[in-house]
């Protein structure tokens, strides 16, 4: 903390240069839990009309999560209303944290399930971000996986 006390800015900053207070742990879900979960979020997603979605296994690759998946939708309204939708019914098999962020509005919206990573775009920030490029099969040879929707 001594290195935050010698950062300017908040006191929000100072938090972010002083780092976490020690190593959060993520105790990995069973694989049924896992698949359970992510056959819910792509079947909302395709429910919902969202364009090319894509699954990525981040399994041994990043600490935060074991998939992530990555969707399009058209519309601030539709993007929110996904979001909605996703947490609605992890809840509804027991995923009572979902955190999500950007829900009020925005380009970007993400949520966390803690084992799964869901980032909803519209198209113009998707292209702009290119978090398949960043971590899809361009990136190692293969790891991600379009889901095929109606």
């Amino acid at each position: 903390m001594a290195d935050a006390a010698k950062t300017a800015g908040s006191v929000r900053k100072k938090a972010a240069a002083s780092g976490p207070k020690g190593k959060v742990k993520r105790e990995p879900v069973s694989p049924d839990v896992l698949q359970q979960s992510l056959t819910v979020i792509t079947t909302s997603l395709d429910d919902d009309k969202a364009e090319n979605i894509v699954v990525i296994d981040l399994a041994g690759r990043a600490s935060f999560a074991d998939k992530m998946v990555i969707a399009t939708g058209l519309a601030d309204r539709q993007i929110a209303a996904m979001a909605q939708h996703i947490e609605r019914k992890l809840k509804e098999i027991g995923i009572k944290r979902v955190l999500i962020e950007g829900a009020n509005g925005s380009d970007w919206v993400l949520l966390d399930t803690g084992d799964i990573i869901v980032h909803l775009f519209k198209p113009e920030s998707r292209e702009l971000y290119g978090l398949e490029k960043m971590w899809g099969a361009e990136f190692d040879d293969g790891n991600a996986e379009a889901v095929p929707t109606a």
